[in-house]
C-alpha cells in the first residue's frame, strides 16, 4: 500500500519547570509529584510481539464518535535512516473495518508512517499521545524531553492550553485487562481536570480523559480512551483472517477527500445567531456523503462562537413538510455541540434535483436540559444532488429484472426512505457484486 510520510505540526509547547497554582474544581491544583519511585516515558517497555486494543474517541474524528483501535508490534521497519516499530493495525469504526500498517517512532511511539486508509485514525492516535510525547520520551539525559520521575513536581508547561503544568497528581488503584494495578495519574487543568492514567513499565497509558480548551461554556471531550486488551509475545499476525469491509463510498464511486467547499454566512430566520456553513462537493451524488462544516456564531459578535447548541439537519419537501431528520437517524431527538463548531458527514438519501437542507437550531443550553427557545431558528441550504451512474445500474432498464432478487429491491427502497442503515444497503450491493450482477469500474 502507498504510505504517507507525515510531518506533523505539533501543538505549540512552551517547556518549563516552574510551579503554579491552578484552579482544580473547587480547590487548587498545586505543584505535583507523588511518592512513587522510578521514572516513565511514552513507549517504556515496548517490544516486538506486544498486542494492544483500545476504545478511543477524539474530538476531530467524527466529533468523538468511539472507535476500536487494535495494533500489534510485528517488528521493525526502516524509514530513510530512522528505525520504526512496524505496527499492524485494525480499526473498527461503526460498521467499517479498516486494516493496514503504521510505523511508530522509537523515541516516542507516535505514527510517522501509515497507509492512506488509516490517515484520520493515525491523526487521532497521535493526538491521544501528544501531551505525553512532547515531554516524556526515551531520550536518556534530556532534562526536558527525557524520562520523567513520578516524584517530579512538574513534567513541563503546556503553552497551548494557557500555560498549565503537566504534573503527577495522585496515585490510584484501578482494574484493567492487566489486573489490579497501582497507577499514577498525571494531568493538568484547562476548562476541566484532564487526567491520564500511567502504569510504570507499561508503554502506553491505560486510560485518559482530556478536554478541549474553551474560554466559555462547557469544555467538550478532546480525547478519551481505555485499554481493552493487552497480550505479550504474539508471534503470529492476529489480523491475518480479518477482512476489510467494502465501504459504501468504494462501491458507489463516492469521493472520500473533500475540497472546493461551498461557503456562506447567513443569519437564522429569527436572527438568533449567525450560521457559517461549508459543504463539499458542490454537486453531491445520490448515495454518497456531503461533508458539512458548520459554525454557529454570536449575532452581535460574529468572531465568537455560540456554545452548547442543540441542532439538527432536516430535509424539507416541496410542500414544506419535514421528511428527514439526521438526528433521528442516529437514534436521537436532536444533536448537540458544546463549542459551536460542527463537522459531520451526511449521507445523501434524496433523489437527483434541488434538495432543501435545513440547519435547524432548537436552542442553546446544557446538553441534558431543555434548550432555550429564544435562540431557536433555522437556515435553509439548497443543494443540487446529481445522479449516481452506479446506483442507476440497479434500475430495471440496465439490469434484467429477474436478475435482481426481490429482497435487494426492497433493501434499496427502504434505504432510500431512511428505514434502514448504510450497513444493510452495503450488504445488498456486496451481494450484487459477488454474483456478477453489478460491476464496479475503476
Amino acid at each position: 500500500m502507498i504510505r504517507h510520510v507525515i510531518v506533523f505540526v505539533f501543538l505549540t509547547i512552551v517547556f518549563g519547570l516552574g510551579f503554579s497554582n491552578l484552579a482544580f474544581g473547587q480547590g487548587t491544583m498545586s505543584s505535583g509529584g507523588v511518592d512513587v519511585e522510578g521514572t516513565w516515558y511514552l513507549g517504556e517497555g515496548l517490544k516486538v510481539g506486544d498486542y494492544f486494543e483500545y476504545a478511543l474517541c477524539e474530538l476531530d474524528l467524527n466529533d468523538c464518535a468511539p472507535i476500536t483501535l487494535k495494533f500489534w508490534i510485528a517488528g521493525e521497519v526502516t524509514n530513510v535512516s530512522e528505525q520504526l516499530w512496524d505496527t499492524k493495525v485494525v480499526v473498527v469504526d461503526g460498521n467499517k473495518i479498516i486494516k493496514g500498517s503504521m510505523g511508530l517512532g522509537k523515541v516516542s511511539p507516535e505514527p510517522v508512517l501509515f497507509d492512506d486508509d488509516l490517515f484520520e485514525y493515525a491523526i487521532a492516535f497521535k493526538s491521544s499521545l501528544s501531551w505525553l510525547g512532547a515531554f516524556a520520551t526515551s531520550q536518556e539525559g534530556d532534562l526536558i524531553h527525557g524520562p520523567k520521575a513520578f516524584s517530579s513536581p512538574a513534567w513541563g508547561k503546556i503553552g497551548a492550553i494557557g500555560g498549565a503544568q503537566l504534573i503527577p497528581i495522585y496515585t490510584e488503584t484501578i482494574v484493567t485487562p492487566l489486573g489490579v494495578d497501582d497507577t499514577v495519574v498525571v494531568g493538568w487543568y484547562s476548562g476541566d481536570v484532564n487526567k491520564i492514567w500511567i502504569l510504570d513499565d507499561f508503554p502506553f497509558p491505560l486510560k485518559a480523559l482530556t478536554y478541549a480548551w474553551v474560554t466559555t461554556g462547557i469544555a467538550p471531550i478532546q480525547v478519551q480512551y481505555t485499554l481493552l486488551d493487552y497480550q505479550e509475545n504474539v508471534t503470529e499476525d492476529p489480523f491475518k483472517d480479518v477482512v476489510e469491509t467494502i465501504t459504501k463510498e468504494e462501491m458507489l464511486g463516492c469521493p472520500t477527500v473533500y475540497y472546493e467547499y461551498v461557503s456562506k454566512s447567513v443569519a437564522t430566520d429569527t436572527f438568533s445567531m449567525g450560521v457559517q456553513y461549508n459543504y463539499s462537493p458542490r454537486y453531491p451524488m445520490e448515495g454518497c456523503d456531503i461533508d458539512w462544516k458548520i459554525n454557529f456564531k454570536k449575532k452581535f459578535d460574529p468572531k465568537n462562537f455560540v456554545d452548547q447548541v442543540h441542532y439538527d439537519i432536516w430535509v424539507q419537501a416541496e410542500d414544506g413538510s419535514i421528511v428527514r431528520s439526521f438526528a433521528e437517524e442516529q437514534g436521537r431527538t436532536e444533536l448537540y455541540n458544546g463549542f459551536g463548531q460542527v463537522h459531520l458527514l451526511l449521507p445523501v438519501k434524496e433523489k437527483p434535483g434541488i434538495v432543501k437542507y435545513l440547519i435547524w437550531v432548537h436552542g442553546t443550553g446544557p446538553e441534558y436540559q431543555t434548550p432555550d427557545p429564544e435562540d431557536a431558528g433555522f437556515v435553509t441550504v439548497e443543494i443540487e444532488i446529481v445522479e449516481n451512474p452506479l446506483l442507476k445500474e440497479l434500475n430495471d432498464d440496465v439490469v434484467p429484472p429477474a436478475a435482481i432478487p426481490e429482497w435487494i429491491k426492497n433493501t434499496a427502497g427502504w434505504w432510500a426512505e431512511g428505514a434502514i442503515g448504510d450497513s444493510d444497503f452495503v450488504q445488498g450491493l456486496q451481494f450484487l457484486i459477488k454474483e456478477g450482477i453489478m460491476k464496479i469500474t475503476s
